[in-house]
């Protein structure tokens, strides 16, 4: 009998299905800047466009580009069969990064590798990726879909995302311009997001519990609930304050709270002659992490550590603004408190 690829565990009929599922989540997503490229071998989008709604008259623009994927967050999904939110986490993780450097997010690409192909399946990771870019305000522009058996099990599969975004280069923020009595400002997350997951999967592991277990402290919400909480996307927050300071370069640093908590992120955009003191009592800390910490007995350093504690995204402002720029994040529907002071020192993030 002569081989064929549906033998070795690729149905190229079942693919042509899963491809055609595709476009139209895409075109959601496009605006007039997005050169129509349906069957080409690679997405296409202008940077300036000359109607009056999307002109931008770059000067002088930087584009920016940034990856990342789920992480074992994916376990989750596939053991529960909760595929259309994963999509989002992706998006919101590439994006995220995009607005640290003040950039408006342009586009996105995605890489989904799967054990077996599934129509069905394919289009809910793809939904979620399409709604991660609708919120993100980027065009989902092109990607690749790569079936792999035994480099993946049936039920398994991988995201990777890519991102591009542009700025002029004199509103590129860097944190060059972070001084002594700056405010920290902090955006609140919408849990977990897509960080810390290997030590969420043990501590419920650990205590022998399912996904539909629903224990006391988490509000009525299920475990699978709390995890698959997407990523909180904060281009309208940044946007927000984009658009009401035009002139005025307000934002001194932008880090989004990923893996390694505050202390690892934020560190990453002060300059080497100051601090930032954090109060870790200026926020509600969402109740996942007091379960997962109490559960699992983690000690606090290590929550802090692994998890962003309830601060997705901390932008650090001038004094003289933060107030303002609080009230206007507040009024957009996001959640913002006064964390912490930057003060002189070494670079470091410290807390009170």
């Amino acid at each position: 009998m002569a081989a064929t690829y549906k033998d070795a565990g690729v149905d190229l009929d079942v693919y042509a299905e899963s491809m055609s599922r595709l476009p139209r989540l895409m075109h959601r997503t496009f605006s007039p800047r997005v050169i129509p490229s349906d069957g080409g071998f690679a997405g296409l989008f202008r940077l300036d466009f000359a109607g009056r709604l999307f002109a931008r008259n770059y000067s002088d623009p930087v584009l920016v580009s940034g990856t990342d994927g789920v992480g074992t967050k994916l376990k989750i999904a596939q053991t529960t069969g909760r595929h259309d939110t994963v999509g989002i986490d992706l998006v919101g993780m590439c994006v995220n990064d995009l607005l640290c450097t003040g950039a408006e997010p342009l586009f996105f690409l995605d890489y989904v590798a799967m054990g077996r192909d599934d129509p069905a399946r394919l289009e809910q990771i793809v939904q979620g990726i399409s709604d991660g870019c609708v919120a993100g305000d980027m065009a989902l522009l092109g990607g690749e879909t790569a079936i792999m058996p035994d480099m993946y099990g049936d039920d398994d599969y991988d995201l990777a995302g890519f991102a591009v975004g542009v700025v002029e280069r004199k509103r590129l923020i860097d944190g060059h311009t972070v001084t002594a009595g700056d405010v920290v400002l902090g955006i609140a997350s919408s849990g977990l997001h897509s960080n810390g997951f290997s030590l969420v999967r043990k501590v419920i592991k650990d205590a022998g519990l399912d996904w539909d277990a629903s224990p006391d402290g988490l509000g009525g919400q299920t475990l699978a609930d709390a995890c698959l909480t997407p990523t909180r996307i904060y281009t309208p927050a940044i946007r927000a304050i984009q658009s009401q300071y035009r002139v005025k370069q307000v934002l001194h640093a932008i880090a989004h709270i990923t893996g390694g908590g505050i202390e690892e992120n934020l560190d990453r955009v002060l300059p080497s002659n100051v601090d930032a003191v954090i109060d870790a009592k200026a926020w509600p800390v969402p109740p996942v992490f007091q379960w997962l910490q109490q559960t699992g007995k983690v000690d606090t350093s290590e929550m802090r550590r692994v998890f962003n504690m309830g601060i997705g995204m901390a932008l650090v402002v001038s004094d003289f603004y933060a107030s303002s720029i609080a009230n206007r994040l507040n009024e957009t529907g996001f959640e913002t408190h006064t964390i912490g002071r930057i003060q002189d020192g070494t670079g470091k993030v410290v807390y009170a």
